[in-house]
């Protein structure tokens, strides 16, 4: 591993044996971050799979030859692997839990809002439905009220119609297209939401994964830039060379004396910057996981509400309701005559008429289409999970990355990093003399 590493490091092969081994090696890499490459199209981003091949090849040759003829190219690429433990990995991934989130959690609300609104709208039209059959129970009783005044009562008192009629039933078709086609409009108003929230997203997406990429590209540079060009930069590690350097000039008391400003690049010592930037990103970390978890809240109290709104619906009981008549007519024989006799007056019985009608309103029926409320998928937040676990891992692992980008950017440019062991050395003894 030594000596592929050393051959791949190299500004140029020392013959054609470490030719051939560093073209496998670039030929390797390229075919890896290809398949990941069509993979994050395709799969997270949401291309067509054909598009997703042609980028995916494309890339990988220009990936390649890239790689095998420029040697800062590959010590570029090779930065680029640790950067993915800093905030521009986490921005990535953030995109990504932000994919997921819109992908597979919001249309589970929406389907589950739509089912509580089909519960609705099957209540209020079978409700409709019981009301307005009611009325043909109310004219039923007006024509048997009506008959049995014309088949009781007396020829001389006997009226001329005790019929009602109604109209009212005669708009229930009316009635019914009305409420078919709001319902229709609310359906069509979710399915737009619904289709618009996802291409909004999809672009947004798009565009911020191509931005984070390009700029975690473009902070490997900087890094190596700064590196190559200001001796200062991030050079604050006891290094061997540095510790070698030292012992040669018998002055390995300057980096004991320097313990407290100066710490090895592969200790695990933190300086209390680091510690600091560590709780930062780790708080916003934090905030973006409240955030998550909100989304994920709605989505079960969405589950939650629906599928009680089914049970319940189908356990609906029927109401019922009641509607007893009672009719009595008496006619008194010269109730005056009686009324000064002062005695009782007689009465004579016209009519009697005692019934009771028994209805049910009906709130729910089998016949409704109600799609089943759709539970969240554990998959789903398994993933997000996972991924919040890595956000919160790169945190506290964004020191080492950038440690480790150091020790990519000495093993490409070995003599530039003996001049900046140099200017810290020159540096600690100018401190020391002080």
């Amino acid at each position: 591993m030594a000596d592929l590493w050393w051959i791949y490091s190299k500004p140029v092969p020392g013959d054609g044996r470490e030719l051939w081994a560093l073209f496998l090696q670039c030929s390797c890499i390229t075919a890896v971050i290809g398949g990941l490459f069509y993979n994050w199209m395709f799969a997270s981003l949401e291309y067509s799979w054909h598009l997703s091949v042609a980028v995916a090849i494309s890339f990988s040759l220009l990936l390649l030859l890239t790689l095998f003829l420029v040697h800062p190219a590959r010590c570029v690429f090779s930065m680029i692997m640790p950067t993915l433990g800093t905030k521009q990995g986490r921005k990535l991934l953030f995109s990504t839990c932000l994919m997921i989130a819109v992908v597979n959690i919001t249309p589970n609300i929406i389907s589950n809002i739509k089912t509580i609104l089909q519960i609705i709208q099957c209540i209020c039209k079978n409700s409709s439905d019981s009301l307005l059959n009611s009325t043909a129970l109310l004219e039923k009783v007006s024509w048997e009220f009506g008959d049995a005044l014309q088949e009781n009562t007396h020829s001389l008192s006997k009226p001329m119609n005790g019929h009602f009629r109604f109209s009212l039933l005669q708009n229930r078709s009316l009635i019914y297209q009305k409420m078919h086609l709001a319902g229709e409009k609310i359906s069509r108003e979710f399915l737009s939401v619904e289709v618009l929230v996802k291409d909004s997203v999809r672009v947004a997406n798009r565009l911020a994964a191509g931005f984070f990429m390009l700029y975690l590209c473009f902070e490997s540079t900087w890094y190596l830039k700064n590196y190559l060009t200001n001796l200062r930069f991030d050079n604050f590690y006891i290094t061997k060379k540095l510790e070698c350097l030292a012992a040669d000039r018998r002055a390995a008391h300057l980096l004991v004396g320097s313990s407290k400003k100066l710490i090895r690049p592969t200790g695990l010592k933190l300086s209390r910057k680091e510690v600091g930037l560590c709780l930062v990103q780790a708080m916003l970390v934090t905030v973006a996981l409240m955030l998550m978890l909100v989304v994920v809240a709605m989505d079960h109290f969405a589950f939650s509400v629906a599928d009680t709104a089914v049970r319940k619906a189908a356990q609906f009981s029927t109401v019922p309701i009641t509607l007893g008549i009672k009719y009595k007519a008496k006619i008194g024989i010269v109730p005056f005559i009686f009324k000064l006799l002062r005695h009782r007056p007689e009465e004579v019985l016209l009519g009697d008429f005692n019934r009771i009608y028994h209805y049910d309103l009906i709130f729910s029926s089998a016949r409704c289409r109600i799609s089943p409320p759709t539970p969240p998928n554990p998959s789903v937040l398994l993933v997000v999970g996972l991924l919040f676990c890595i956000l919160y891992a790169t945190v506290f692992l964004e020191t080492y990355a950038r440690r480790l980008c150091r020790g990519i950017a000495a093993s490409f440019f070995q003599s530039w990093e003996e001049k900046r062991v140099l200017h810290l050395y020159r540096k600690l003894s100018r401190r020391h003399r002080k």
